[in-house]
């Protein structure tokens, strides 16, 4: 039986330019990606740790859109990783904003919240207790 997973595509304006941050402040891992005839990034498959991530760019034909800049998302990844003030520094370093401080929560976990600059809001958390 071939595996079964889910696998989250987040729509981009510019998939290049998400696909360098994802790599730089995450640590991913590219699997591949199409371009276009223009040579423009138009899909990408990322790795991060265990977990795979597409990007995709918005296109004419699909209802898909990407984000907004407000902070407002439907969608919110969570990345888990032992160094979220690393993580969270070198994501602001690449222009990402905070959301939300990295804190450790009553939960036992350490979390802080971002938005990337392409508008996607992310979780950076690690297990503590």
């Amino acid at each position: 039986m071939k595996p079964k997973m889910i696998i989250p595509m987040l729509v981009c304006l510019d998939v290049e330019a998400e696909l360098d941050f994802c790599v730089k402040a995450f640590g991913a891992v590219e699997l591949s990606r199409r371009t276009a005839e223009n040579g423009n990034v138009i899909h990408a498959t990322l790795m991060i740790h265990q977990s795979m991530l597409m990007l995709h760019n918005e296109a004419p034909h699909l209802a898909s859109r990407a984000p907004q800049s407000d902070g407002s998302s439907s969608v919110v990844t969570y990345l888990y990783d032992d160094d979220v003030d690393g993580i969270m520094a070198r994501a602001i370093a690449l222009g990402a904003s905070v959301l939300m401080p990295a804190e450790d929560q009553l939960w036992g976990d350490r979390v802080g919240r971002l938005m990337d600059p392409a508008a996607h809001v992310r979780n950076i958390a690690a297990r503590i207790e």
